[in-house]
């Protein structure tokens, strides 16, 4: 009887482990969703470009940003916005677009950079002295733009997103 009882048990295990083995978890690929604009100067005061931007301000916002997305255009961006200034670190994980990762200061100003990082790297690449935004672009950009320590940034929300 418990050789029967192990049996049907093994059975009912081995049926639902290969009832799964044929599903696969999709992803949702997220979509960029133009939320206002930021400008990028130069110290100087002249302006580099003008990009539309989505924001990351919640945590769940800041730990997905660009994550799980196939493309980005060259005017578009991403700005995770924090409440404190302090070292910050990002990585690549789940992310499958190259990026520069651009780390601001509370005065809004270029502190550090950390260009073409790889996708899917879950390597830190980290700011060299505190920020409180980072601005995520496509990888090159910060070079095309000739971005240098101490170029400045300002941006606007747009007035549905308040």
């Amino acid at each position: 009887m418990k050789n029967i009882a192990f049996l049907l048990v093994a059975l009912v295990i081995f049926s639902c482990a290969n009832s799964d083995k044929d599903k696969k978890i999709k992803t949702v690929e997220f979509t960029f969703t133009k939320e206002g604009q930021l400008t990028l100067s130069k110290a100087s005061g002249n302006d580099i470009i003008t990009l539309d931007i989505e924001f990351a301000e919640t945590p769940y916002e800041r730990e997905t940003g660009l994550m799980h997305r196939s493309s980005m255009k060259n005017n578009q961006g991403m700005l995770f916005i924090f409440s404190e200034e302090y070292p910050r670190s990002f990585y690549m994980k789940n992310t499958l677009i190259p990026l520069d990762i651009i780390y601001i200061d509370a005065d809004k100003k270029i502190v550090s950079f950390q260009e073409n990082a790889k996708p899917l790297d879950e390597t830190g690449l980290p700011s060299k002295v505190p920020a409180m935004y980072v601005l995520e672009v496509n990888a090159g950009l910060a070079q095309k733009w000739l971005l240098e320590i101490g170029d400045t940034i300002t941006f606007v929300k747009d007035e549905s997103t308040l």
